[in-house]
């Protein structure tokens, strides 16, 4: 089945605040392999001229995953999540995401659009802050395996 097209443009409520912890960083940076001192270390940060640690750019996938599972598993969108493969990442940071961060996340659907049996699903999360400065806008696609109509 096609993913519901009259759903680009749809926006999901921000989710609740995520309080950033040192900890988190660490874990974070440890697991994908990262020693980037700012990373690990408050000292190495702040003399970098950070308030705290700094996650890695990555990081604000672990944030912003939460937000596109609204959209994912929405049932009127039509997604059959057994079809689906990661496609791409994209990050613009206005600034590193920081320890001791409030931040929320809003995602909107942007794009939907087909290549042969393959249909990719885009969307939009802006992490901003709670006092509402943007941090990082992300973009991910996604891809449903064998769902497109165009190309049978």
């Amino acid at each position: 089945m096609p993913l519901n097209a009259s759903f680009v443009g749809k926006a999901y409520p921000p989710m609740p605040a995520y309080l950033v912890g040192r900890e988190h960083i660490r874990d974070y940076a440890t697991a994908i392999g990262d020693l980037d001192p700012a990373f690990h270390n408050v000292d190495a940060a702040r003399e970098l001229g950070y308030p705290d640690l700094i996650a890695p750019p990555t990081f604000a996938f672990s944030l912003t995953m939460k937000a596109m599972a609204m959209a994912m598993f929405d049932p009127d969108l039509g997604l059959d999540y057994g079809r689906v493969v990661h496609g791409e990442q994209h990050f613009a940071y206005e600034r590193p995401i920081c320890a001791g961060d409030e931040l929320t996340v809003s995602c909107v659907i942007a794009e939907i659009r087909s290549s042969g049996r393959n249909e990719y699903l885009t969307t939009r999360s802006e992490v901003s802050t709670v006092e509402g400065e943007l941090v990082v806008t992300t973009r991910e696609v996604i891809v449903s395996r064998g769902t497109a109509t165009d190309g049978e």
